[in-house]
């Protein structure tokens, strides 16, 4: 079997400039809210997927890059945009994979900023 293992990378200077404009409690707020719909949205495009909505699902997948990269998460949003690309076409076999590492990325990048935030708490 062969075992995926991507490091998950955050753009740290996109969450410090938040912080530096927002303040702590409006970052913490716009960081929370993003991170609740990102979440939403990666289930939900998982689940247009199973259902074979792929039109929801390319929508889904699109919505999710400019939340991605407003908290900088820069990776999440290019698989994004990957799947919302894939969905639009032919290809069920890129679709599923980028599908799956859609899924990947986006878990790992919402634990990674999950711990980067308790980290500066």
């Amino acid at each position: 079997m062969l075992k995926q293992n991507e490091v998950v990378r955050l753009n740290s200077n996109r969450l410090e400039e938040l912080y530096s404009q927002l303040g702590e409690a409006g970052a913490e707020n716009i960081v929370c809210r993003a991170l609740e719909e990102l979440a939403v949205r990666l289930s939900h495009t998982e689940r247009y997927y199973s259902d074979g909505r792929l039109a929801e699902m390319r929508k889904s997948a699109r919505s999710m890059v400019a939340i991605a990269d407003q908290i900088g998460m820069h990776m999440l949003s290019r698989v994004a945009a990957d799947v919302a690309a894939c969905a639009g076409g032919s290809d069920l076999v890129a679709t599923a994979a980028t599908l799956s590492r859609l899924l990947r990325i986006g878990e790992r990048s919402l634990s990674e900023v999950r711990d980067l935030q308790d980290v500066t708490n």
